[in-house]
């Protein structure tokens, strides 16, 4: 396949050929050279196989990928791929096996852990999608509510519920033609997940004789799915929050010669049973038993158990990904092209904001939701009821676009679909700021992206505000906050002392005898670790506190109790020391994942990893664990400004750089301009670039 390779003053990469299959083809190459190690790992995480190379720490994630059917799953939604799309995904793959040797060659963690890359199977691309965003919906909340519901009551089922640590939202807006100062809309926003190292979202170019589009590609996936700038139209999503993939409570019975089934609504029908064997680097091999009803996999619990979980997913019922959505995203031209590729959308759910020159807008939701009753949503069902059986899909919602469209996982038009929201405070924030201009411009932008104001700090604020007879150190520390700004800066000591109260009332309140068997029942839970982030029972008080703390489940003078036991605690402890008075980002520290943490080739940049700004609730929402951690490992994966005047005038960044191999010069040099807003521009003049040739990467 022929191809050119451009690259901007970042490192990234511009990719050039005659037809949309090449294209796909330099794309796949391009991947493997510039992240291969990352490509890898994904690639054997959805697979089940990365504990051969990264020891123990991986063998519970490869359990459940073993057990969810995760590359199964994968190899059955190519395999039902229509013929075009089919061959466009393995050209990306013959592009990935053309460039890996050299990849591995460049990322040196492949020699310090013995890796040998494998040539990629046609349906990689499909794992690596499926395996990142298996967890997007949150079905393991069922499990947490099937457990709060059992040691509180039915009533408080939905007592915790909130965006927690490992939610996947996201900031996105868009400003209407009239409010830009070039007289076309502006699409902006940051998504939030976990920030890798390197990082889930490449820069990327992708030009032929049939489109040629910018925006945030995947690694180790073809095209532009999430956010992308074709020159006429521009496109970007945010996580729905939509519920989609439902756990049901199986019974299961053995049959002669070693079998199982399991009781659905037509009674007991077979279970698929079959064995499998995690290897372990540097520890014995593991077999897993994995189970399948009708269904779905059986992912917590399994022979011999009284009741299992089967997950039920869109993509096991359908054998659809929605992968034909992502070539037709590439040629769109307007928002209707947009809206008719994304009316093949599956999961994840999204809510899409699209612009275009012709002066279309929209602002839909695009996937692929069953209709069931809302029980599914909340709790796990009884397989053996037909009234919990799906019942086809959902038609999803749209709206008109005014002036603004803001999408911050609140509930907005999503909310008939899904459970647990994002507070509305981002969302809110964001129309704030939106109309403090007349007139917005891409550059503009960042004093949005980068706001610190908290307000879900106010119902906390508001309970020091009641007390009374509190001793001086509390007094003073409560004057203090009570006169603070609601600011998450970095430097910010006022902000250091918010964090130490808040954490403090959560590990109160979570003591809090109301509390005991739920603590108890989720800290014995037997379900896999890969699920805990989900069932953790401080965590799950920490992102609820906003409501916790008017709630009509917790005595009024209990609560009030715990906060003045809080600030009692933290002023004392501050008072009794003669350091220096710290400031939120000495705690708040960004703590990026990485396959290896602690390997020779991925150390921290020198003096460590940076203090960042933000908190969980703020627009520039940097995540921690209240009650906890400080530190932070989720936040904007990239930022981004699309403008539909000129395209050369939009704007992106990722928290690292372009590559993904230590030493590389664009290994990490945007994260000077990440911790401070700045957003690099968008060069589109191939003129302005310096043409590579393929063989000779630095």
């Amino acid at each position: 396949m022929n191809f050119k390779v451009y690259r901007d003053d970042w490192g990234i990469p511009h990719l050039r050929a005659e037809g949309a299959d090449g294209l796909a083809h330099a794309q796949g190459w391009n991947a493997a050279v510039d992240r291969a190690w990352q490509i890898e790992v994904e690639r054997n995480r959805f697979q089940g196989t990365s504990a051969s190379f990264l020891g123990a720490s991986a063998a519970g994630w490869d359990r459940f990928a073993r057990q969810a059917r995760l590359d199964d799953t994968a190899r059955r939604c190519y395999e039902a791929l229509d013929d075009a799309t089919a061959a466009w995904v393995r050209h990306y793959v013959a592009g990935v096996n053309a460039g890996m040797a050299e990849g591995a060659r460049r990322a040196p963690q492949f020699a310090e852990v013995g890796l040998e890359p494998r040539p990629w199977e046609p349906w990689v691309p499909l794992g690596i999608w499926l395996g990142t965003h298996v967890l997007f919906a949150g079905f393991p909340t069922k499990i947490w509510r099937e457990e709060v519901a059992r040691a509180l009551g039915d009533a408080a089922v939905e007592l915790f519920s909130a965006e927690g640590a490992d939610g996947s939202g996201s900031n996105g807006w868009l400003v209407g033609a009239g409010g830009t100062a070039h007289g076309a809309p502006l699409i902006a926003g940051d998504p939030h997940r976990p920030v890798e190292d390197p990082g889930v979202y490449q820069q990327i170019r992708l030009a032929c004789d049939e489109f040629d589009v910018v925006g945030l590609a995947m690694p180790g996936v073809p095209g532009i799915a999430h956010f992308g700038h074709a020159g006429s139209v521009a496109w970007a999503i945010t996580n729905a929050m939509a519920d989609y993939q439902d756990l049901y409570r199986e019974r299961l019975r053995d049959t002669p010669g070693g079998g199982l089934e399991a009781l659905g609504p037509e009674g007991w029908r077979p279970v698929r049973v079959h064995t499998e064997t995690v290897e372990v680097a540097g520890g014995a091999p593991e077999v897993v038993e994995v189970l399948e009803t009708d269904r779905g996999p059986v992912v917590v619990g399994g022979r011999g158990d009284t009741e299992v979980l089967a997950l039920r997913t869109p993509s096991r019922v359908t054998s659809d990904l929605g992968f034909a959505a992502l070539p037709a995203l590439l040629r769109a031209r307007t928002t209707g092209d947009v809206d008719r590729a994304l009316d093949g959308w599956a999961e994840p759910v999204n809510v899409v904001l699209a612009a275009d020159t012709e002066g279309g807008l929209l602002h839909r939701v695009a996937g692929r939701v069953p209709r069931r009753p809302r029980e599914n949503l909340l709790r796990t069902v009884p397989a053996w009821e037909a009234a919990y059986v799906w019942r086809g899909w959902r038609t999803l919602p749209a709206a008109a676009v005014g002036a603004v469209a803001v999408m911050a996982n609140e509930r907005g038009i999503a909310e008939p679909l899904g459970v647990e929201f994002a507070a509305p405070h981002r969302a809110e924030r964001i129309r704030e700021l939106l109309g403090t201009r007349r007139l917005w411009t891409a550059d503009g932008m960042s004093c949005v992206h980068m706001d610190t104001r908290l307000d879900s700090a106010r119902p906390l604020l508001a309970a020091l505000d009641r007390l009374d007879g509190l001793g001086p150190a509390a007094t003073a520390a409560r004057a203090r906050l009570l006169e603070w700004d609601r600011r998450m800066d970095a430097n910010s000591t006022d902000a250091a002392l918010y964090t130490e109260v808040r954490s403090a009332v959560v590990r109160r309140l979570a003591a809090h005898p109301f509390f005991a068997g739920l603590a108890k029942a989720v800290g014995n839970g037997d379900w896999p670790d890969e699920l805990l982030p989900w069932t953790a029972f401080v965590p799950r008080v920490g992102f609820a506190l906003e409501k916790l703390l008017g709630s009509a489940f917790l005595p009024p003078g209990d609560v009030t109790a715990a906060v003045r036991g809080a600030l009692e605690e933290v002023a004392t402890a501050r008072a009794g020391t003669a350091r220096q008075e710290p400031v939120w980002g000495d705690r708040h520290r960004l703590a990026p994942w990485q396959a290896l943490p602690g390997g020779k080739h991925d150390e921290a940049p020198e003096g460590g990893w940076p203090g960042l700004s933000g908190d969980h609730d703020c627009v520039l929402a940097t995540t921690s664990v209240p009650g906890v951690t400080d530190l932070s490992w989720r936040g904007p994966a990239a930022r981004y400004v699309w403008d539909l005047a000129r395209r050369d005038n939009s704007r992106w960044i990722v928290p690292l750089g372009a590559s993904g191999v230590p030493g590389d010069p664009h290994h990490r040099d945007q994260l000077p301009l990440w911790l401070t807003g700045g957003l690099a521009p968008v060069v589109t003049d191939w003129n302005k670039l310096t043409e590579e040739n393929p063989t000779d990467v630095h």
